[in-house]
């Protein structure tokens, strides 16, 4: 553990004379389980950081978090050491295939809420100095929401909702908007349509969610892209490898491809923001 930990700020020191002002923050969500959302931030991830970006994923999917699952690793420490055992947490940052960096979930966000003032202080520090070393730092959101996710949603640059064209998971993510824009300051919300059995339903899905956020939440709502249903992803799961190596040729990695590149080119700034440290230590201090 001593010796990735050292590989690793090794690595984030070759780039520190190029450095982003600050990381892009993604917090990914949904409105239900069994959407496909942790596998899509997976994907999503490791596609950024095969094109050279720097990439940070935080499971925060509060005690059924399953990035290290999906990559077929065994993580040796989750975030919980961090506040139990007071290790820093670039020590508990794992290190991924195609160069990707993540942390392993675990009870994450229950056991942030249970910190003292001093603990969480001590955390957002050590979350800071994070925030320079990356181009994106995501955040896998459980499903649904919380009182301790929210804050992390809220905080964020940007959040992705995850859906699927059934009835009840557009409902559902229909509702997650909803309560996110329900707040008087929100990150910018995009909208992936997983599993899509064709793009033209996935299309018609997007854009019915769309104008409904239009004309009753009185929001944009950016369509990033439809992922297709695809027995390439099941397999890969089964294999516990991500799909984008697993199967590089199938039309679900192609069309993750396509909606990482369109992401990177687009415009992340928007409306200008306070950074997303900055945004959490409100959101802990200000509304508890």
């Amino acid at each position: 553990m001593h010796d990735q930990a050292e590989k690793l700020r090794k690595r984030l020191k070759q780039y520190e004379h190029n450095r982003p002002a600050r990381a892009h923050t993604i917090a990914v969500a949904s409105g239900k389980g069994g959407v496909g959302k942790s596998n899509f931030t997976l994907n999503f991830s490791l596609k950024l950081s095969e094109m050279g970006k720097r990439v940070l994923l935080f499971d925060l999917d509060i005690g059924m978090g399953n990035i290290d699952i999906l990559l077929g690793q065994q993580s040796k420490r989750t975030i919980v050491h961090l506040f139990n055992e007071h290790i820093p947490l670039t020590d508990i940052i794992e290190e991924g295939p195609l160069g990707l960096s993540y942390i392993a979930g675990g009870s994450a966000l229950s056991d942030i809420m249970k910190l003292d003032g001093s603990m969480l202080h001590q955390f957002l520090y050590e979350l800071q100095g994070l925030m320079t070393e990356y181009d994106y730092v995501l955040f896998d959101m459980g499903a649904g929401v919380t009182q301790e996710s929210m804050k992390f949603i809220l905080a964020a640059d940007e959040c992705i909702i995850v859906t699927t064209p059934e009835p009840t998971s557009i409902t559902d993510g229909y509702a997650m908007m909803k309560h996110i824009t329900s707040f008087s300051e929100f990150p910018k919300l995009s909208l992936v349509v997983n599993r899509a059995p064709s793009i033209k339903g996935g299309k018609e899905t997007s854009e019915r969610l769309r104008l409904v956020a239009e004309r009753f939440l009185h929001i944009p709502l950016h369509p990033l892209g439809i992922l297709p249903d695809d027995q390439a992803v099941m397999k890969a799961v089964i294999n516990q490898v991500p799909y984008i190596i697993h199967a590089p040729k199938s039309k679900v990695s192609q069309a993750i491809d396509q909606i990482v590149r369109e992401f990177d080119r687009d415009e992340r700034d928007g409306l200008p923001r306070a950074s997303f440290i900055t945004n959490l230590k409100k959101l802990f201090f200000e509304r508890s």
